[in-house]
C-alpha cells in the first residue's frame, strides 16, 4: 500500500509572527479605545454644521467631470469622518508593474467603533484619459500622483459607507445652501471675485464662463455661482483639464474683403 505523502508547509519565518502578532494587537487596541470614547452624535452633529456653513469648504464640498458624474469631493469627505469620529481610512499602493503598466492599489474605511470596514482592490494603469484618447504614463511623479488621484476618488466611496447616509444627507443639504447664500458678500462681488479667480488662476476668459452659463456675468444668479464654484474646485483641486469644461473657442478671421 502506498504511502500518502503531504508537502511540508513553508515554515513561517519569526519576523513574519511578530508582525502579524503586531497588527492583530493594534487592531485590538483600536477597537478598544474606540468603545471607550464614543462618538457623541449630538457634538458631531453640531461639528458638521458649523463646518458646511463655511464658503470655503462649501466651495471644495463637491466635484463634476463631464460625462462621468458629479457629487461630494474626497475633501468633504474626509473632513466628515474626522467630524464622525472613530473612523480610519487610507490608501496604498500593494505593488507595481511598470512592465505591464498596472499598479494593484487598496483603499479602505473602517468604523473602529462598530468594527465594520469597507474594502477595495482595484489595478490602476498607468495611463489616463485626455481629449486626444488615452496616454501612457511613465515618470514616476506622474505614475504617483495617477494613483493617489484614483485611490482618492475610490477613498471617498468607502468612508462615505460607513458614514450614515442621513448624516450625508443633511451634510450635503448644507453645503448647497452655503453655496447659494454666499458668505453675505454682495453678489455683484462674488461675481467679480469668481470671474477674477477662473481668469488669473486657470486663465479661462469671461467670454467662456458665459458661454457655459449661457448668461452675462452682470446676471450670473447665486446657483450660477454654486456651478462655477464646483467646477473651480474640480479643476483646481482635483486635477480635471479645464477643456473638459472650457471646450477652445474657434476665432472666426474675416476674409480679406469683407466688411467689417
Amino acid at each position: 500500500m502506498n504511502e500518502i505523502v503531504l508537502p511540508n508547509p513553508t515554515p513561517t519565518s519569526q519576523g513574519t509572527v511578530v508582525e502579524q502578532t503586531r497588527a492583530a494587537a493594534e487592531v485590538a487596541a483600536a477597537v478598544s479605545v474606540a468603545r471607550n470614547f464614543p462618538r457623541d452624535q449630538g457634538v458631531a452633529i453640531e461639528a458638521m454644521k458649523e463646518l458646511c456653513s463655511r464658503l470655503s469648504v462649501a466651495q471644495r464640498a463637491f466635484y463634476e467631470v463631464p460625462n462621468r458624474g458629479a457629487g461630494m469631493s474626497v475633501h468633504i469627505a474626509r473632513e466628515l469622518a474626522l467630524i464622525w469620529r472613530n473612523i480610519d481610512h487610507g490608501v496604498r499602493e500593494l505593488s507595481r508593474d511598470d512592465l505591464n503598466g498596472e499598479s494593484e492599489m487598496q483603499v479602505w474605511a473602517w468604523d473602529q467603533e462598530n468594527n465594520v470596514r469597507s474594502t477595495r482592490s482595484f489595478i490602476q494603469p498607468h495611463a489616463k484619459s485626455t481629449r486626444q484618447g488615452r496616454k501612457e504614463l511613465t515618470d514616476l511623479n506622474d505614475i504617483y500622483l495617477n494613483n493617489q488621484n484614483t485611490g482618492a476618488r475610490a477613498v471617498r466611496e468607502a468612508i462615505f459607507t460607513v458614514i450614515p447616509d442621513w448624516f450625508l444627507a443633511d451634510a450635503e443639504a448644507l453645503l448647497r445652501e452655503t453655496l447659494v447664500n454666499g458668505d453675505g458678500k454682495p453678489i455683484a462681488q462674488r461675481r467679480s471675485e469668481a470671474a477674477a479667480g477662473f481668469m488669473n488662476a486657470l486663465r479661462v476668459s469671461q467670454a467662456q464662463l458665459e458661454a457655459r452659463l449661457k448668461t452675462p456675468m452682470g446676471q450670473w444668479t447665486a446657483s450660477q455661482l454654486a456651478d462655477l464654484s464646483r467646477v473651480y474646485t474640480s479643476i483646481a483641486v482635483d486635477g480635471i483639464p479645464a477643456a473638459e469644461f472650457f471646450p477652445e473657442q474657434t476665432a472666426i478671421v474675416p476674409k480679406a474683403g469683407d466688411a467689417s
